[in-house]
This record gives structure tokens, sequence and C-alpha cells, in this order.
């Protein structure tokens, strides 16, 4: 079998791809291939499902407003029944003193990108959130509008559904490896034997896509990383509470009648995760995340964790930032790695981008040539800083 585009990993990434090739007019055959077809373990259905402008950089701002866009076209995109559950509950993103330079740095960022994000102090904030404690705090960043939740499956699945009439491929297997002539691969083969001839292979397997790199013989600095998430039930119910980042790094949301929480893993000793660990780590439950809850929101000294899940994102050793794009000498070899926890918001908008760089030969609505494979060859961040 030959594909003109083969995509492996067919969660939000690969699909976003496929679905703008189609949308830009590409006619060639496309395979997108998917190890875990039910996305049970997949970053995307997994993850906190929630989009955000509060950035470092201008260059990730403008990806997750691409997606924000879309949002606010869902129907007109995907039809009338199109649904998501767009929350809109905004981010806050405390600091303390330490923390303060880095929050205007990246705040005067966001507003030269247009994003709606009130910068206030802690009295302010107490004001606004009567429920929150200023313990340690100086200041935070408030997105008004444009940041909130949704429901990540069924993002996904509107992508899938709208490939079934764009005459994908859809393969359930797993790559075991990738075929090179010189500066160019070849073709792909799979764990049930096949083997398929690509014009072009785009690397989109997310916290896989180390390994899926290096089956060409490339070097790419991502591995999956484990990160836990737990939902607790509260006395009191806080409408107005958005998506809150301590500086800690703890952060939580409400979800209905219930909260999620997570961030709790320590630095130190943060590695690749093992492949089939999906264990709850609930230790961190007790021990790092409720004092910090507690303490903020004061309310939550009294809470009742019900459940929680663990999951791997596709962390970015580097810099914590998304690899997108051709690389140099292997040029039919492209990436879509490395988002580092805000893959989901981003997809959308780099499926868009690759989709341009193939058809037309070149970025037209974003251009993500900073995202480029080059600053990993040199080992030259491009970083970025406010990462959850």
């Amino acid at each position: 079998m030959r594909y003109d585009i083969v995509i492996i990993g067919g969660a939000i990434v690969g699909s976003s791809v496929a679905y703008y090739l189609r949308e830009e007019g590409f006619s060639g055959s496309i395979a997108l291939i998917e190890r875990d077809p039910q996305f049970a373990h997949a970053a995307t259905t997994l993850s906190m499902a929630s989009i955000r402008q509060q950035f470092s950089i201008p260059e990730n701002i403008r990806l997750s407003q691409f997606t924000l866009k879309l949002f606010r076209r869902l129907k007109e995109e995907f039809g009338a029944e199109a649904d998501i559950g767009f929350r809109e509950g905004g981010y806050l993103i405390l600091a303390g003193e330490a923390g303060l330079p880095i929050l205007k740095a990246n705040h005067a960022a966001q507003v030269a990108e247009g994003a709606d994000i009130l910068l206030e102090n802690a009295d302010q904030l107490t004001r606004r959130f009567p429920w929150l404690s200023a313990e340690g705090i100086t200041a935070g960043a408030y997105g008004r509008s444009g940041e909130g939740w949704f429901d990540a499956h069924a993002m996904l699945m509107l992508f899938r559904k709208a490939l079934r009439e764009k005459k994908i491929d859809f393969i359930s297997a797993s790559v075991t490896g990738i075929e090179r002539q010189g500066d160019r691969v070849t073709g792909v083969s799979l764990d049930n034997g096949d083997r398929l001839e690509a014009g072009t292979v785009i690397n989109a397997a997310g916290p896989n896509a180390g390994k899926v790199a290096a089956l060409a013989g490339l070097a790419l600095p991502v591995e999956p990383r484990k990160r836990n998430v737990f939902v607790f039930e509260a006395r009191e119910k806080y409408a107005d509470m958005p998506l809150l980042v301590d500086p800690s790094g703890i952060y939580v949301r409400p979800e209905g009648s219930v909260y999620l929480t997570g961030g709790a893993e320590p630095e130190e000793g943060d590695g690749p995760a093992d492949a089939g660990d999906f264990e709850v780590d609930w230790p961190l439950f007790e021990e790092v995340i409720w004092p910090v809850l507690a303490t903020r929101i004061p309310a939550f000294e009294a809470i009742k964790p019900t459940r929680a899940w663990a999951g791997h994102y596709d962390y970015n050793t580097l810099d914590q930032n998304a690899v997108i794009g051709p690389h140099p000498e292997v040029t039919n070899f492209l990436f879509a790695n490395g988002f580092s926890g805000h893959g989901l918001q981003q997809a959308p908008a780099v499926g868009k981008a690759l989709a341009e760089l193939i058809v037309h030969g070149g970025y037209r609505t974003i251009d993500c040539s900073a995202f480029g494979y080059s600053r990993v060859a040199e080992g030259r961040a491009f970083r970025e800083l406010n990462v959850i």
C-alpha cells in the first residue's frame, strides 16, 4: 500500500492535520495510524481540556487564539449539532513577590496580542473573588474572556467524524519501523505485518513521539511524563471560580458539581514515565495538593476526594515548547510534537499550519517557523515559561 501522507498518531493533533489537509485542498491519499483507537490512554482524552491565552511568548498565544476562534464558530465548521461544552470560565494565574516580574512580562506579551487579561494586585483579587486567600500572593493575571475548559473527547470526536467524509484511511496499529533512503523516509512498518510506502511522514505520536522519531534515526527530545488529576467534592460551590493556578504549580477548577485539581508532581525526579504506568499517585493529593488548596481557598479545608486518573503528556525536555515542521535534512519527515501540556488547545492551529506548509509550500495563517526543528539540532531553547 502506498500513501502520499502517513500520519503517525490519530488523536487530536494527527486528526487536525488530516482535517486541514483536506480543507486546504490536498487530494492525495492519507493514512491516519492510531495504536489506541479507543483513546483510552491518549493524552488528548486524559488531559484537563482547557484553553488559555496566558503564555509567555507570542507564538503560543497565537496558536491558542486560532483554536479559540474555531470554538466561536464550531457549528459553522462542524454542523448545527457540534458542541464541546466550552465554558469560558477564565484562568487566574497567581504569583508571589519572586514571580511578579515574570507575571508582568507575560501579561505584557498577552496584551500585545490582544488577549483580554487583567493584572491585579492581591487586594483587587480578593475583592473580585471573596473566597480567595491572598496569603503569599502579590498579584494575579485573570483572563476575563477567551479562556476556559471544554470536553476533550467531544472535540476529538468532532474531528474524527468529519474525517470519515474526507477519504482518510484509518489504520489501527503500532508503528514498529520507519524506512529511510538517505535524506528521505520511504515507508512505515506496522505491528500487524503491513508495510506502507509513504511520500511524507508526519509524527503526531504525542508522548511516544521521541520513540517514533528514533525509528527514523532522528533525535527528538520528547518523552512521556506522568500527570495525575484528582476529583473532589466540596460543600461550597463557587460558580465564578476560574481555573486557578497557585504559585506552587497546584491548579484547581470547577467541573459541574465537583472540582478538578493537579499539578503536584515534583520537578526533582520527574522523568520519563513507563509506557504502561497509569496508576494514580494518591499521596500527592493528601500530602501536597490538599494543604495548598486549604491555604489558598480556606473553605477547601473540608473536601472529599472521589476519584482520579493519570495520563501521560508529551514533554519537550529542551524548552517545554512544540516542535513543528520538517526535519531540515530529512525534509519529508514532519514534526507536530512536544507541546508539554498544551497540545489539545493548539492542535487545530498546528494542523492548519502544517496543511498550509504541505499544500502551499509555506505558512500562511500562523507562522510556525519559530517552532522549527533547527533549534533542536542546535540545542537552542525557545522556552515557554508558563507551563502548567
